[in-house]
């Protein structure tokens, strides 16, 4: 089975430790499964893109901004695995290649205007995946942002066009932190991509993958 797991920044996180718990559970994955993993930029993408604008930075140019910041985060998950080549792939095509050869392909962003969500998605799409995982810092996907709403509602299961209508209710700018993108949602709903969101702690990758997803994530049900 081919996987492709969105894992953001801020879920991988700046700590060697929690790094290397990520790269065995890749590893392990890998024995059985083809896995693509697409690494955010996080909170350093967004220093670095905050600091961009108070230099009169446009969106684009944040954009390639960011996106050199998530090859880096990919360049220290490849510093971490041993099944996958020691080089990020900057297109779709590339990762592609370089599948035929390791069971694991670990890459960043690619293009501005895509976020790390929108960059599985299609890389999920190029590649004919079975599964997305998009590895998020919060069980799923809820009705309003549980960090600010406690009381918010989780959903085991959502239809894509629902989360759609309330993804595009937000308003979209360069190292805004969203649910899942837009863009995301869009390519899920038109390949019918299988989708789970989920909590993203190294040892529910495979949990997930294992189809165990009730309590830490959301099936996101193509349509």
């Amino acid at each position: 089975m081919k996987v492709v797991v969105s894992l953001g920044g801020s879920v991988l996180g700046l700590d060697a430790k929690r790094i290397k718990r990520f790269a065995e559970v890749i590893e392990n994955v890998a024995k059985d499964h083809k896995v693509f993993v697409v690494v955010g930029g996080g909170k350093v993408a967004r220093e670095y893109i905050r600091i961009a604008r108070e230099l009169k930075a446009n969106d684009t140019l944040c954009d390639y901004i960011g996106i050199e910041v998530t090859r880096l985060n990919a360049m220290l998950l490849l510093s971490a695995l041993n099944s996958a080549p020691k080089r990020v792939p900057k297109d779709f095509a590339e990762a592609f290649e370089l599948s035929k050869h390791y069971n694991v392909v670990v890459m960043g962003g690619t293009f501005p205007g895509h976020t790390t969500d929108a960059t599985s998605a299609l890389l999920a799409e190029f590649v004919n995946a079975d599964l997305l995982l998009n590895a998020t810092s919060v069980r799923g996907v809820y009705s309003e942002d549980p960090k600010v709403n406690p009381k918010a509602e989780r959903f085991e299961r959502i239809k894509v066009s629902e989360l759609i209508d309330m993804v595009a209710k937000q308003e979209v700018r360069a190292g805004g932190s969203y649910v899942m993108d837009l863009l995301a949602l869009k390519i899920i709903q038109r390949s019918r991509i299988k989708t789970i969101v989920f909590l993203g702690e190294p040892e529910n990758v495979r949990r997930v993958l294992e189809g165990d997803f009730k309590e830490i994530g959301t099936l996101i049900e193509p349509e």
